[in-house]
């Protein structure tokens, strides 16, 4: 199998990693374009010791950390800044091991090899994200799911991170009536909803009125990891780990410029 092949099916979660620590489609894109760039002037710069999706997000790190491409979204400029100040208190490294660990499913092994961290450094890393995701102001949340029993749990998991949950739509219309009634500072959304209905397009109706951020909890990425613009940044896979979507919690409200406003 040759390497581009090897690595197609790699680069869609590679790209919703670097979205998750960036907050930016653009700069997050633009900095994966050059990693790709990179491998096709030299394909053995690509790390392979630990498998070739391990090296590929080393590879992405270590880029990363050695250049500054300066892109950013032009419509979200604002909210990047107030992000970059919010993030100059708070090391990244932590938040990266978080979700290495948690949302892209990596050992922890693996994880320290990516970070280039010991076992005992990446395991300070991940209390220390632990201890961030608690510090998180709290914020109201709509949930979008037409299953119950994951709705209960998501909606028990937000409320144990000190959120609010401001209702439980099953459907594009109830996900409307919620947010007109109460608005909330951030929303969990499925794709696929109960009457057939889709929560993408009730996030992008809702999106046109108001701007905050989203997370899509779905079991089909596949449908929004397309390539095609706009994508989600903040993106978790049925069936989800609790922390997963909670580090997306903590991640997403670090780029939402008037979350207090919200709360």
């Amino acid at each position: 199998m040759s390497l581009a092949v090897e690595l197609s099916g790699q680069i869609p979660y590679l790209r919703r990693y670097a979205r998750s620590v960036m907050g930016s489609q653009t700069s997050a894109d633009n900095y994966v374009a050059a990693l790709l760039e990179a491998l096709i002037s030299d394909p053995s710069s690509l790390p392979n010791d630990h498998g070739i999706r391990t090296g590929l997000y080393k590879m992405f790190v270590s880029l990363w950390s050695s250049i500054d491409l300066n892109l950013r979204d032009s419509q979200s400029a604002g909210v990047e800044q107030s992000a970059t100040r919010t993030l100059q208190a708070i090391s990244p490294l932590p938040r990266q091991a978080f979700l290495l660990v948690f949302v892209e499913g990596f050992s922890r092994e693996e994880a320290a090899y990516v970070l280039g961290v010991d076992d005992a450094e990446l395991a300070t890393l991940i209390n220390q994200a632990h201890s961030d995701i608690a510090a998180q102001v709290a914020t109201k949340v709509l949930i979008i799911e037409d299953e119950p029993l994951i709705a209960m749990d998501i909606q028990a998991m937000v409320e144990d991170l000190g959120h609010t949950v401001t209702g439980i739509a099953r459907t594009h219309t109830e996900a409307m009536q919620m947010v007109g009634a109460d608005r909330p500072g951030i929303i969990l959304a499925d794709i696929q909803l109960a009457d057939g209905s889709s929560g993408l397009d009730a996030v992008n109706e809702i999106l046109h009125e108001m701007t905050l951020p989203v997370i899509f909890i779905t079991a089909f990425p596949e449908r929004l990891l397309t390539g095609e613009r706009p994508e989600p940044a903040f993106l978790v896979t049925k069936p989800f780990e609790p922390a997963a979507v909670s580090a997306l919690i903590s991640q997403a409200l670090f780029f939402r410029e008037d979350v207090r406003d919200a709360a």
